[in-house]
C-alpha cells in the first residue's frame, strides 16, 4: 500500500518543500491514522463479505450500474492521465539534471513496467513493490548518511539541525488556527482524514492493494501499519530536506537550482545581471555563515541573548537573500519566457549529483525510478481491472471464459500504458 502511494514526486519534490518551507507538510498526513482505523472497520469487511474486485462493484449493489459505470469512467480518465504524469514528471526532472532524452526515459521507465504488470499481474506487481521499498529504503538513507559525512570537520549532525531548527526548517508541527495556513494540525487532522478516507475507500488503485489480502484480519493490517508508519517516513523525508538545507549554510548553495534553466540565462544577453547577482550571492553566504558559526558556539556557552541577537541578524540577511533569488529568477524567465521560476523539484537531486559519489548516486536515483515505477505498475494495475470488471465483463461481454478476461487485462495494461507513455 505504502509502495503505490511512494511516487518518484514523493522522494524529489518532499525534500525540496522543507528545503524551502521547512517541516510543516508532515501535518498533511496526521489524519491517514485515523483514516485508516475507520475504513478498517467499516469499509473492509464490506467488500470482503461482497466479494468484490473494485471499488466500483459496491456502487451497483448500493445504488445501480449506473451509478457503477460512472464511477469506473471518473477513474479510469483521471487515473489514467495521473499515471502519465507520474511517469512524465521524474523523467523531465531527471532529463534536466542529467541530460537523459526526454523521450527515451519516458519509453524505458514506461515499457519496463507494461512489461512485468502485464504478464505478471497482480501478484507481480505486489512482488516487486516489496523490493523496490527496499532500494527506495536503502537510498533515502544513504542520502541521509552522506549528508552528515559531507558536513565541515567542525560541524556535527546536532549542530546543523540546531541550525535548521533555529532557521525555522524544523517547525512540524503548528497548533495555530490560522485559516490562511494551509499546513497546521488542524488542516492536517481534519481536512487529512477525509482525504485519506476518499483515496483508500473510493480510489481503486488502493482498494485492490487491500482487496488482495487473504482475509479481512490481514487487509486490516495492511491499512493499519500504513497508517502507522507513513507519517514517521513521511517525517524522515522532509528531515532529509531539512539537513540538505543546513548542509548549504556551509557549503555555497547555487542561486537557482535548474541547471539547465540556469545555463540558458548564462548564455544569454543578461549573463553579465546574472553574474552578479551570483557574486552578491557568494558575499552574502559568507556573512550568513560566520554569523551561523558565531550562533553554534553562543548555543554551546548557552549565551540566549547571543543566540537571539544572531537570528535576528540572518532573519534580516535572509530578506536580502530573497531579494537577489526574485532578480535571479526575473532574469531566468527573460531568458527563457517558458520557464515558470520553480526549482524546488530540483534541490535534493542537484545536492545527489554534485556531492554524493558515484555509486550513492546511482542508488538514488535507483530509488526514485523505483517510486516511479511502483506507483506507475499499481495505476496500470488498477486501470486494467477496472476495464475489465467494470465495463468489459459487466457491459460487454458477460460469459466469457477466465482465460478470455485475463487476456483482455493483460490488452488493458498495454493499452493504459501507452496512453500514459
Amino acid at each position: 500500500i505504502m509502495a503505490t502511494q511512494a511516487s518518484a514526486i514523493t522522494f524529489l519534490s518532499t525534500p525540496g518543500q522543507a528545503y524551502i518551507d521547512g517541516m510543516r507538510f508532515v501535518q498533511f498526513y496526521l489524519g491517514l491514522p485515523i483514516a485508516m482505523i475507520i475504513l478498517s472497520i467499516t469499509v473492509v469487511p464490506i467488500y470482503h463479505k461482497l466479494k468484490v474486485f473494485t471499488a466500483y462493484e459496491y456502487l451497483e449493489t448500493r445504488l445501480d450500474l449506473k451509478n457503477r459505470t460512472l464511477g469506473a469512467i471518473l477513474f479510469l480518465t483521471q487515473r489514467g492521465l495521473g499515471a502519465g504524469f507520474t511517469i512524465f514528471a521524474p523523467s523531465i526532472i531527471l532529463s534536466v539534471l542529467l541530460g537523459w532524452n526526454i523521450y527515451i526515459t519516458n519509453l524505458a521507465v514506461g515499457i519496463l513496467v507494461v512489461i512485468y504488470t502485464a504478464s505478471g499481474g497482480t501478484r507481480a506487481v505486489n512482488k516487486t513493490h516489496l523490493h523496490q521499498m527496499t532500494i527506495i529504503f536503502f537510498g533515502m538513507t544513504a542520502a541521509f548518511f552522506m549528508i552528515y559525512k559531507l558536513l565541515p570537520d567542525d560541524i556535527s549532525v546536532v549542530d546543523a539541525a540546531y541550525v535548521a531548527g533555529k532557521m525555522g526548517k524544523l517547525n512540524a508541527i503548528d497548533f495555530s488556527f490560522n485559516l490562511n495556513d494551509r499546513y497546521t494540525f488542524w488542516s492536517g487532522l481534519i481536512g487529512g482524514t477525509f482525504l485519506a478516507l476518499s483515496y483508500f475507500g473510493t480510489d481503486q488503485s488502493q482498494v485492490q492493494r487491500y482487496l488482495s489480502g487473504s482475509s479481512v484480519s490481514q487487509s486490516r493490517v495492511g491499512l493499519i501499519m500504513n497508517g502507522i508508519i507513513k507519517v514517521p517516513m513521511q517525517f524522515f523525508i522532509l528531515f532529509i530536506g531539512a539537513m540538505v538545507f543546513a548542509f548549504y549554510q556551509f557549503v555555497t548553495p547555487p542561486v537557482y537550482f535548474n541547471p539547465v534553466e540556469e545555463q540558458t540565462v548564462k548564455q544569454s544577453v543578461y549573463a553579465d545581471q546574472y553574474a552578479d547577482l551570483e557574486n552578491e550571492h557568494k558575499e552574502l553566504f559568507k556573512e550568513r555563515n560566520q554569523e551561523i558559526r558565531e550562533m553554534l558556539n553562543a548555543i554551546d556557552n548557552n549565551d540566549e541573548t547571543k543566540v537571539a541577537g544572531y537570528q535576528k541578524a540572518l532573519e534580516d540577511s535572509k530578506q536580502k537573500q530573497i531579494e537577489i533569488r526574485e532578480a535571479a529568477v526575473e532574469l531566468i524567465k527573460k531568458a527563457d519566457p517558458k520557464s515558470d521560476g520553480n526549482d524546488t523539484n530540483y534541490i535534493f537531486l542537484n545536492f545527489v549529483i554534485n556531492f554524493l559519489p558515484v555509486g550513492l548516486v546511482g542508488l538514488v536515483l535507483a530509488a526514485i525510478l523505483s517510486a516511479s515505477m511502483s506507483s506507475t505498475s499499481a495505476e496500470l494495475n488498477a486501470l486494467a481491472s477496472t476495464t475489465v470488471v467494470d465495463i468489459y465483463k459487466r457491459l460487454i461481454k458477460k460469459d466469457a471464459s477466465e482465460e478470455h478476461y485475463l487476456k483482455v487485462a493483460k490488452l488493458a495494461t498495454v493499452f493504459w500504458g501507452g496512453y500514459a507513455i
